[in-house]
């Protein structure tokens, strides 16, 4: 229980931190955002309470709004498992220090920029409850609009979902064209995806994740990326 309540603090957080950069940057009116449309459909898909999503968007428009800085830093695991650390902060310096303390701490290295970037291609990721879609149907009309790859998958509970990628600069216009067909996704957020995926025995894959855990747990951190298979 307890697992799942910091996870859903977690998640919060996160998204909390994604309206204050959307707002600072596209305005609080989700109307004239669709950034800030995605971010509040993002919400719904963890279950963020809605008075919490409009009090997010409230500090953000204050004067006295938290101002985050996103760094991005490329490091190392054990067992040669390349990680991106996607962070939102407004104190780098402290973020930086907790990044490399917890990688050091778990048999990894912080790397230099460009060391591990190049073995992930930045993708938008759609993520569709499939019940009453016609995935054929689908397919051939979001390849007009930049759709790449299109697949079945689950969600954390082992619920179905039908996952759309794209190259990241077409986001914009298969949201809008996932909107004008009505289609609201559980989620939709930018992922990077690894081009080789490294597999590992059970004992070392465990080591990996978690170290990625608990990279997951700082609150100055929004995603990890790996090339764990």
């Amino acid at each position: 229980m307890f697992a799942r309540w910091n996870r859903m603090a977690k998640q919060f957080a996160r998204i909390a931190k994604d309206i204050a950069m959307t707002v600072k940057s596209g305005g609080p009116d989700p109307a004239s955002n669709p950034t800030l449309r995605r971010v509040i459909q993002n919400a719904r898909a963890v279950n963020m309470p809605k008075d919490k999503v409009e009090a997010a968007i409230k500090r953000a428009s204050g004067r006295d709004a938290t101002n985050y800085h996103q760094s991005m830093y490329e490091a190392y695991a054990p067992h040669g498992v390349a990680l991106l650390v996607e962070t939102a902060t407004d104190n780098p310096t402290r973020t930086v220090a907790h990044v490399r303390n917890i990688i050091t701490k778990h048999g990894g290295n912080l790397s230099t920029s460009g060391s591990v970037a190049f073995q992930f291609r930045k993708m938008g990721v759609f993520r569709l409850d499939p019940a009453g879609i016609e995935q054929d149907e689908l397919e051939l009309d979001m390849i007009d609009h930049g759709l790449q790859e299109m697949g079945e998958s689950s969600g954390d509970k082992g619920e179905p979902q039908l996952v759309l990628r794209c190259e990241f600069a077409d986001f914009g216009q298969l949201q809008e064209a996932l909107e004008k067909r009505r289609l609201a996704p559980l989620s939709a957020e930018h992922e990077y995806i690894c081009s080789s995926p490294t597999e590992l025995p059970e004992a070392q894959a465990a080591e990996v994740l978690e170290l990625i855990d608990q990279l997951e747990q700082d609150e100055d951190v929004q995603h990890v990326f790996h090339t764990l298979a």
